[in-house]
């Protein structure tokens, strides 16, 4: 059975703190597992989630602060002693390959797992396959940061009673479904006739940035948006210094973009309400609103 849910690793910005670890998001989708920004113990907290690192087939690394980036030699090194037979492919700014070298070796360890290295340079696709199409936008942070989208393909839902008005039947649903009509008992049947269009699914990840035209294409018609919200208005002052998003405008761009589930991250360690962060969101979006917590999960919102 094909998942498709967030499970939340950690949800601190800055520094880890009693109840909230660095940063750590892994995206199941079907066959793949998108593991975004990686920050101290993260390797750990996998554990505590119960998802092994062999569930884990891509790291994207939105940019290189440490709290989106300081679990990357744990996670490498779990790669390989617990033998992941499938290559995993990291994503990450280019600009910051250096720092990415150094986490790589960051100690001794027999690196076994096979590791591709697929650095960001540029705007746009970085990967398309069975899992949709995954593509990245330039943020508005004080380095380089990358947001992340992830978009599957439109297809097709087939509707039993009119299959079987038409009689259309075993084989003959692939057959249909590939060629887009065929001849059954004497009569012509459309894939149009018995099916309806089905929207893709969407997914955006937008980490540390000020608020840019980027964040709205990224999170624009996304079933789950998993953006920071560093801080709530009463310091959007900070917000706008440091680069992050307050919780009412992370709130404005899901109702703006047509979210459906809009989740809430990265939160500063200064405050200590997590509803406060539901209720200024609230305030701009009416649809669902979810303040992370560590080892929460997410599931990404069924087909309407």
């Amino acid at each position: 059975m094909s998942v498709r849910e967030l499970v939340v690793l950690g949800t601190g910005s800055q520094a880890p703190s009693r109840t909230r670890n660095h940063n750590g998001y892994l995206l199941r989708w079907d066959g793949e597992g998108l593991l975004f920004d990686p920050g101290e113990g993260t390797q750990r907290q996998l554990i505590f989630a119960g998802v092994a690192a062999t569930a884990i087939t891509r790291i994207c690394v939105t940019h290189f602060h440490g709290d989106h980036c300081l679990g990357v030699p744990g996670i490498i090194q779990r790669l390989s002693l617990d033998a992941v037979p499938h290559p995993v492919i990291a994503h990450y700014p280019a600009s910051g390959a250096e720092y990415f070298a150094r986490l790589r070796g960051a100690c001794v360890f027999a690196e076994h797992a096979e590791l591709r290295e697929e650095p960001v340079e540029r705007e746009g696709v970085l990967a398309t396959g069975a899992f949709g199409e995954l593509s990245v936008r330039w943020l508005d942070h004080r380095i380089d940061t990358v947001g992340y989208r992830l978009v599957e393909p439109d297809g097709r839902r087939m509707l039993p009673d009119a299959l079987a008005r038409f009689g259309v039947t075993g084989p003959d649903v692939g057959r249909l479904q590939r060629d887009g009509a065929l001849t059954v008992g004497g009569r012509r049947v459309r894939l149009d006739d018995v099916s309806v269009p089905r929207r893709g699914q969407r997914f955006a990840f937008v980490m540390d940035t000020r608020l840019c035209d980027a964040v709205f294409q990224l999170a624009t018609g996304a079933d789950l948006l998993v953006i920071e919200s560093t801080f709530l208005s009463e310091h959007a002052g900070f917000a706008t210094e440091y680069g992050h998003l307050t919780a009412a405008q992370a709130g404005r761009v899901a109702a703006e973009c047509g979210v459906r589930t809009l989740v809430l991250t990265h939160f500063s360690q200064r405050y200590g309400e997590a509803d406060r962060f539901a209720d200024e969101a609230g305030a701009e979006f009416g649809g669902d609103v979810i303040v992370a917590a560590d080892l929460m999960r997410v599931p990404v919102p069924a087909r309407r």
